[in-house]
């Protein structure tokens, strides 16, 4: 699977996620969690940051900012923020003058990462399929 920002552990373990079988009843706490995460994840910051991050390990903000093309420093402190809330990043402040601040993922972060990587997977296998629907509608 050339090209794709997952090592193989990763693609692995989204494999096994995505083979669940979704329990009957569901507890409305995950739900709303879900819901949320699927928000959040949705925008496309933090699914950037995620895979930025998992690829180069540890990095402070201003690697950060140069590594996601067109992200603000506003957007990039608020989803940073957002982020470490929710136990996806750490955030590191050396005392230091000035200030070096650094951001690497928890093992949260990186297995929510790994539980999206099923969308790389699906993407791949279905592109040809999906190109193909469009032409076809397209046409249509």
């Amino acid at each position: 699977m050339a090209g794709m920002p997952f090592d193989q552990r990763t693609i692995d373990a989204a494999r096994r996620i995505a083979e669940r079988v979704p329990p009957s009843e569901v507890d409305p706490r995950v739900e709303a969690l879900v819901t949320e995460l699927i928000g959040r994840v949705a925008d496309k910051w933090t699914m950037l940051l995620l895979e930025v991050l998992a690829e180069h390990g540890e990095l402070r903000f201003t690697a950060l900012a140069r590594l996601v093309p067109g992200i603000s420093q506003k957007m990039l402190t608020q989803t940073l923020r957002q982020m470490e809330r929710d136990g996806m990043v750490t955030r590191t402040v050396h005392p230091v003058v000035p200030p070096r601040v650094e951001y690497r993922l928890t093992d949260l972060g990186a297995s929510l990462g790994a539980a999206f990587c099923g969308v790389w997977i699906w993407a791949e296998e279905n592109l040809a399929r999906v190109e193909a629907a469009r032409r076809a509608f397209d046409a249509g």
